[in-house]
């Protein structure tokens, strides 16, 4: 039987995004035996993870110019191959400056296919099915978070780290051949304009400086570092509002949908991001539980996720997509203000409901929100809203760490993490938990800001 292109497209948007989280879920298990065989100290070692995260950031919005460009599978291919060729290189790696050069390319890589493959989803899909389309893409995500660390645990302890990697390259190579042999339909919106590389040195270098100052404030130069990169990102924009053929069209953001929208992913992933590293650091440190243990508690979440995510979606063709997700954040929201309260004598029971109920606000949340994005802007700007979607992710998520490091440091000092400082930890994560209920709520907020805007979606049904 044959199936259809539009199924094709769904199915390798699923895939990329699966194995994307899978790695950076994954790597973290595998980061110690890296640096042991590797010789790292710890300072390299926790670049194996950040170094990723900072890259994808930095080529996110250049991917969303490129893809409209030259074309989204194009992109995608071209995403998916780099990919693939850091994953075999980083598999055949032999010292510290080679691996991290091929996490380098998987940064890229990753970035690509992100930004590509939810822009050709909206391209190739039906409008009246996007929303259920995109739920898809999303569980791919969802699925990879809750899956990764179990798949990951057992290759790294059975055969070794480069076996994570290995695994990967096979569905990679799916990916690939599909688009090629299955995927006949090429999708253009930018296709005469000029690649701005001005545009693209500001931004990265902008957002590099702010990332990096953000997660290293406990010294004078992190400071520093956030102003210069802030003051860079404004003149990005200022100077794309100016030129002809922008890296991203600023003017966008005049679309009170996209803008709320946007604002409320930043502050989603911003808010949530770091529950998950929280409730681990209960489970060994404060509770005394080994990371086997751990580790199965913290799949009930994304499980959850993974199930709403699709049916989410579904019913965001049907309801304003923005209402949903102020439900999901407002729903999300209660998780936080539970976890507040969060210590040695919390009964597991409660902490078991606020996981649960982060699974469901966080599942009825990202694809209507994600839906909202990508149906505010006209049909030839989906490669921009997918880079902005994609980079408020990677910038929420890097942030978000980045709040739990500076409180914890600031708490702990230079205490290493350990269960004879649990009091120290449980007031980190109380006060962490504080900052991100509030962050959660601007969330709610945006949403709400954007259901009662004039501006229309690119739909064919009323919101």
């Amino acid at each position: 039987m044959e199936i259809d292109s539009e199924k094709i497209v769904i199915f390798v948007a699923f895939i990329t995004s699966f194995f994307a989280v899978f790695l950076s879920v994954g790597i973290v298990l595998g980061v110690p035996a890296i640096g042991a065989e590797f010789g790292m100290n710890n300072v390299i070692q926790n670049w194996i993870t950040t170094l990723t995260a900072l890259v994808v950031a930095v080529f996110t919005l250049p991917a969303g110019q490129i893809s409209g460009k030259y074309g989204v599978k194009k992109s995608l291919i071209m995403g998916v191959s780099i990919f693939l060729i850091g994953s075999l290189g980083a598999c055949l790696s032999f010292s510290t400056e080679m691996f991290l050069i091929f996490r380098v390319l998987q940064g890229i890589g990753i970035a690509f296919s992100n930004v590509s493959a939810i822009a050709m989803v909206v391209q190739a899909v039906k409008p009246q099915n996007r929303g259920k389309a995109l739920g898809f893409t999303i569980t791919g995500i969802y699925l990879a978070g809750s899956l990764s660390p179990v798949f990951s645990g057992f290759l790294v302890y059975n055969f070794g780290w480069r076996s994570m990697f290995y695994f990967v390259i096979p569905f990679l190579v799916i990916c690939i051949i599909l688009m090629i042999l299955k995927i006949p339909k090429e999708w253009k919106t930018y296709e005469g304009s000029k690649i701005d590389t001005l545009g693209y040195i500001l931004y990265g270098i902008g957002i590099s400086l702010f990332i990096y100052g953000f997660t290293n404030l406990m010294n004078g130069f992190g400071a520093i570092s956030i102003i210069i990169g802030l003051i860079l990102l404004i003149i990005f924009g200022y100077y794309e509002l100016k030129i002809e053929s922008p890296a991203f069209n600023m003017n966008l953001f005049k679309n009170t949908k996209f803008t709320s929208s946007n604002i409320a992913a930043l502050c989603s992933y911003l808010a949530i991001a770091s529950i998950t590293t929280i409730l681990n650091y209960h489970f060994q440190y404060v509770r005394g539980w080994n990371a086997q243990m751990s580790g199965i508690m913290l799949i009930v979440t994304p499980i959850i996720m993974a199930i709403l995510a699709p049916n989410s979606g579904k019913l965001s063709d049907k309801i304003h997509p923005q209402k949903l997700a102020a439900i999901g954040m407002s729903i999300a929201t209660v998780t936080l203000v539970i976890l507040i309260f969060l210590d040695a004598n919390t009964p597991l029971y409660l902490i078991v409901i606020a996981m649960i109920l982060q699974g469901i606000g966080m599942g009825l949340f990202t694809t209507p929100n994600t839906n909202a994005i990508m149906s505010s802007v006209p049909p030839n700007e989906t490669p921009n809203a997918s880079a902005a979607q994609s980079a408020m992710r990677t910038i929420g998520q890097t942030m978000s760490l980045g709040i739990l490091t500076l409180v914890f440091a600031w708490i702990m000092g230079s205490l290493k993490l350990s269960s004879e400082y649990a009091d120290m930890i449980v007031q980190s994560s109380q006060l962490i938990c504080i900052i991100c209920t509030i962050i959660c709520i601007i969330a709610v907020f945006a949403s709400l800001v954007g259901i009662r805007s004039k501006d229309e979606f690119n739909i064919n049904r009323e919101g």
